[in-house]
């Protein structure tokens, strides 16, 4: 008997489903949201409850944490495809926004809705979010696959009940074309499948005095040190200027040497508040969905707290995914252009020989710091969104267990604001002893840029 698209969709013939889909519909390549070309008889995506988003936005997370080699820069660059995606896969639906198609970096149009044509913007998004996640994690274990079938297989359920077969089939194929699609730009940004090559032998770390050394982690080779030759989703971002770190120095009443002492001399006398902040936003790749995670997590905690429809929650995510995305590159770019040393490294030649930092050094180069970077350019991405008053309460770990080593129980965190998270994620480092001032501080300035430059594309119509 022959298959029906749906149902190729669902039992993962990929290879099968795009011949189907070839023959399915050629779609124009329009102006987004054209008026000429409206997908008319459908319910705008504000109509929409954000359940489709959260569920999968939750998937995104997962599959992280259970997938092998999801350091945080290749889990942020994952992160970025998901989120625009999901917004690509409804923005036809959404008559106040456009497509980002013809705005980003190399991504130049993008499958269009058939003219007059119903269709189901949650049954999009599912088949959508399905593709990405067996694309962009294609190394998950067989569990977490069948994870990810179960969740499109109960969602299209529940689609099905409020729309004909008819209408979910052609919003799945429309949702599966834009996925192909940008999966197939992915592939030419030099990160794909960047989880093969977190520690690539080739790479030869610098020694001159003030480079970075391995730390107690052991590792001999940096994490991912071509990553900042990577394409970035905005254009703009990757002109951006590098900010100069200080001069390295050992002298005593040199700006370099007192912002190393600064840091020895707060780790050793950390109050129990400051050693849960530095816990809280440490995000272990190891334990957690990694620094860019826990700001795709806000952003969902954000989504839920406003009761957003599925409108808003898709322009978040998008939003957010690129902005560690770009984020997680930039900053990458800095620290293998400079190399710095952390803390640890400077603090046992110059000040301490036996001091450890409360929380282990990250095997790379310290300058700048990529939760500063990556959680201010979100934090200012979603502002656009949300406001900059927006005020929540961060409960991404409350359910991990205590931290027995350090003495640390896992608490939600009260902020007034999107950017008071970020400034505290930023501190965090500071705190955990791994970063200097100027790591940070330097983050939290490129950072907002990068959000900006997000904010400054043309969302709207």
């Amino acid at each position: 008997m022959k298959k029906t698209l749906s149902q190729l969709l669902y039992q993962g013939g990929y290879h099968a489903v795009v011949a189907v889909l070839l023959a399915f519909t050629i779609y124009s390549c329009r102006t987004p949201n054209d008026p000429t070309n409206p997908a008319d008889n459908s319910k705008e995506t504000q109509t929409y409850s954000a359940e489709v988003a959260l569920k999968w936005s939750e998937m995104s997370l997962k599959l992280i944490r259970q997938s092998p080699g999801f350091t945080p820069p290749v889990a942020s660059r994952a992160l970025g495809y998901a989120g625009l995606t999901l917004y690509e896969s409804v923005v036809p639906g959404i008559k106040s926004n456009r497509s980002l198609a013809g705005q980003l970096n190399g991504l130049k149009t993008l499958p269009q809705p058939e003219a007059g044509k119903e269709y189901h913007w949650a049954a999009s998004a599912n088949a959508a979010q399905l593709f990405m996640a067996k694309n962009l994690w294609s190394n998950a274990p067989e569990a977490a696959k069948k994870m990810v079938d179960s969740l499109a297989v109960a969602l299209r359920t529940s689609f099905l009940a409020e729309s004909n077969q008819e209408v979910i089939e052609r919003s799945e194929a429309f949702g599966n074309e834009v996925a192909k699609a940008i999966f197939e730009w992915s592939k030419s940004d030099g990160g794909h499948e960047g989880f093969t090559r977190n520690f690539p032998a080739d790479y030869k770390a610098p020694t001159a005095p003030g480079s970075w050394q391995p730390t107690e982690n052991g590792r001999t080779i940096p994490m991912q040190p071509y990553w900042g030759k990577n394409r970035t989703f905005l254009a703009v971002n990757s002109s951006m200027p590098m900010p100069l770190p200080l001069t390295v120095s050992t002298q005593v009443n040199s700006p370099y040497f007192q912002q190393y002492y600064d840091v020895y001399k707060k780790n050793i006398a950390l109050t129990q508040l400051e050693k849960e902040i530095a816990v809280w936003w440490a995000d272990d790749p190891s334990e957690t969905f990694t620094p860019p995670g826990h700001s795709y997590n806000i952003a969902r905690i954000a989504i839920k707290n406003s009761n957003a429809k599925l409108d808003k929650a898709a322009e978040a995510l998008a939003r957010t995914g690129i902005a560690v995305a770009d984020a997680f590159t930039l900053c990458w770019k800095c620290k293998f252009a400079f190399n710095n040393e952390r803390p640890y490294t400077f603090v046992r030649r110059a000040i301490d020989p036996k001091w450890i930092p409360f929380w282990p050094a990250p095997p790379f180069p310290g300058y700048s710091s990529g939760h500063s970077t990556q959680s201010s350019a979100s934090a200012v991405a979603l502002e656009a969104v949300f406001g900059p008053d927006f005020a929540f309460v961060d409960d991404s770990h409350v359910n991990r267990v205590r931290d027995t080593k350090r003495s640390v129980d896992f608490k939600p965190r009260s902020f007034q604001s999107l950017w008071a998270a970020a400034e505290e994620s930023a501190k965090s480092r500071f705190l955990g002893g791994i970063h200097t001032f100027q790591d940070n501080d330097t983050g939290l300035k490129e950072g907002r840029k990068i959000g900006q430059n997000i904010n400054a594309l043309r969302w709207k119509q």
